[in-house]
């Protein structure tokens, strides 16, 4: 198989219509002060959490190779993933919701490959290397914790989205994209804000997906773990964010018992959460996610299974108590006078499955132009047409080259000349299909004989409802990668220069080549061309600091004028407590 991303034992398990959203990961694009952004994070994170985050943490990051001093690339993540059962894929950003959870079901980890820039050091609303490699990463080396995140990717991935969800998804994007472009002009990210908070306002009934995301955000984003009182950390947003790391344990955070009702309990992600959850265990956070799939039209189906995705506008299926899948876009539903469907409708390309397997003759090549049928059992007769044997089909008069009258229970009509019947393996009928059929429910024509043969799908109720396809192979083009590409920075020549300091004093670190001379000159240069850079200072003033160069004390002296600049005066502070380590 050809693809533009490497396989290995985990990823060549990923379905086709995923790979598009795998990109190469831009590694020689990260600059050298992106390189100092990672190792002032992780150093920071490593000696903060080790005291605060669950213990998996520490351990995984040993186990996962992440390195503090440099960039994780993803192949040599790859290579270390492998052994836990796990791989890592490079993505644009934010990817669809469904996707992102699919990825998850086939213990694939997205990682946004982006690097935050040193503006936003401590948060930044975007997706990044930090957050998805630093943050995800380590905690999926506890095995539990691992298994829950591969179920809560295949439930999440079958969650039905409302059409404003994906607004909404849109409108998330592209802000947390403006954010993180320092390029940016402050009209274009207010314009953004405006809409994000305008849709955050107005999505009405919280769909499922929009739930599912919020039982992903107070978990496995900004989760906390055991006592109430005292938990610990394992979010990756948490983890990820040196700011919000040592925030959320303070008192002014509300801690809250996690349940079923965080799914209820909407997030703003451009702003510190208030509250949040804090879980006794991870298998208290499987507990939950069973309760909420237990709500899920994957598993109670009916009339409201249907209007989901009627709502959702997008691609989904529902299933009949026979095994029968449809999947299209649904577009109407017939229900009785107690709430029963009682016949559906999808509109374009749909295909018909079972155990998610497309049925011969029945993609979307057959059925280009909709897909509709009855739901229910026949009037005045007991045994629903699925539990017909051959002998009672041929009782009723159903059976091949016999013209038939179905009356449903719900009042749909079905009549046509029987041409054949399509069963499972184990003799099921699924479908019956007719020519000359004319289908009416009270005066409404739902289809008439000169549009072809007629397929009724066969089954009492319907007994489930996702997003998605039954057959992922049933349609060529399954997911939408966004048009709104991350903005790849423009760096002035006056950066360009900024970050060649950066790199040097990262070769003088690594290959411990440093001198006094060689330091006295790059701090003269940030001195007088880059007096508000702290970060390569706090850089030249550790190297002074362990080779005890006199000139240390001058760059101290810097360091603390700096530090007059509220922006800086903490990020330094800790800094310089890590270099006296």
């Amino acid at each position: 198989m050809n693809t533009h991303f490497t396989l290995n034992n985990v990823t060549k398990k990923l379905p086709k219509h995923l790979h598009k959203f795998v990109v190469r990961q831009p590694y020689e694009e990260y600059t050298a002060q992106n390189q100092a952004v990672w190792r002032y994070v992780m150093r920071m994170n490593v000696d903060y959490l080790s005291k605060v985050a669950h213990k998996s943490y520490i351990k995984g990051l040993k186990k996962t190779g992440i390195s503090i001093n440099n960039i994780p690339k993803m192949q040599g993540m790859n290579r270390i993933l492998k052994d836990i059962g796990w791989a890592a894929v490079s993505v644009d950003g934010f990817i669809p919701p469904n996707a992102f959870m699919e990825f998850q079901a086939y213990n694939v980890l997205v990682i946004a490959s982006d690097m935050r820039t040193i503006n936003h050091i401590e948060y930044t609303p975007a997706p990044d290397i930090i957050h998805e490699a630093a943050g995800h990463a380590p905690i999926i080396a506890n095995p539990e914790y691992a298994e829950y995140l591969r179920r809560f990717g295949e439930i999440g991935s079958k969650a039905i989205s409302s059409a404003k969800d994906y607004e909404m998804y849109e409108a998330i994007r592209l802000l947390s994209i403006l954010k993180e472009n320092p390029n940016s002009s402050e009209k274009e990210i207010n314009e953004a804000q405006e809409k994000v908070e305008f849709l955050q306002n107005n999505m009405g009934e919280l769909s499922e997906m929009a739930q599912i995301r919020n039982l992903h955000w107070w978990t496995v984003e900004y989760g906390l773990i055991g006592d109430l009182q005292n938990p610990k950390i394992y979010g990756a947003g948490l983890l990820s964010s040196i700011g919000e790391s040592k925030w959320c344990l303070q008192e002014e955070v509300k801690k809250v018992p996690y349940s079923i009702e965080a799914a209820r309990v909407n997030f703003d992600i451009t702003k510190p959460q208030p509250q949040l959850f804090v879980t006794p265990d991870f298998a208290h956070l499987s507990l939950v996610l069973e309760q909420f799939a237990n709500t899920m039209a994957i598993r109670k189906g009916g009339l409201n299974g249907i209007q989901k995705l009627i709502n959702s506008k997008n691609l989904g299926t529902i299933e009949l108590s026979t095994g029968i899948q449809i999947s299209g876009v649904f577009t109407n539903v017939i229900a009785d006078e107690n709430g029963n469907p009682i016949y559906f409708q999808t509109t374009g390309e749909t295909a018909l499955a079972n155990r998610d397997k497309e049925l011969i003759g029945h993609g979307i090549t057959n059925h280009k132009y909709g897909f509709g049928s009855p739901i229910g059992k026949l009037k005045g007769i007991n045994i629903p047409i699925e539990n017909m044997s051959p002998r009672d089909l041929e009782a009723y008069q159903i059976y091949e080259g016999k013209q038939i009258t179905l009356e449903f229970e719900g009042g749909i009509r079905v009549q046509g000349d029987v041409i054949t019947g399509t069963r499972d393996l184990k003799g099921r009928i699924l479908l019956i299909t007719f020519k000359n059929c004319t289908v009416t429910y009270r005066n409404q024509i739902l289809f008439q004989p000169d549009w072809g043969v007629y397929d009724m799908a066969i089954g009492k109720e319907v007994v489930s409802a996702y997003s998605g396809p039954a057959d992922v192979n049933s349609f060529l083009d399954l997911g939408k990668v966004s048009e709104t590409k991350t903005h790849k920075i423009d760096y002035s020549l006056s950066q360009k220069e900024l970050y060649n300091l950066y790199a040097q004093v990262k070769e003088m670190r690594e290959e411990n080549t440093a001198s006094e001379k060689k330091i006295t000159e790059i701090f003269n240069q940030l001195k007088n061309n880059f007096p508000e850079d702290w970060l390569l200072l706090l850089e030249v003033y550790e190297l002074a600091l362990q080779n005890t160069y006199s000139i240390k004390s001058i760059i101290l002296e810097k360091l603390e004028e700096l530090k007059c600049n509220k922006s800086y005066t903490k990020l330094i502070d800790n800094g310089l407590v890590l270099c006296h380590k």
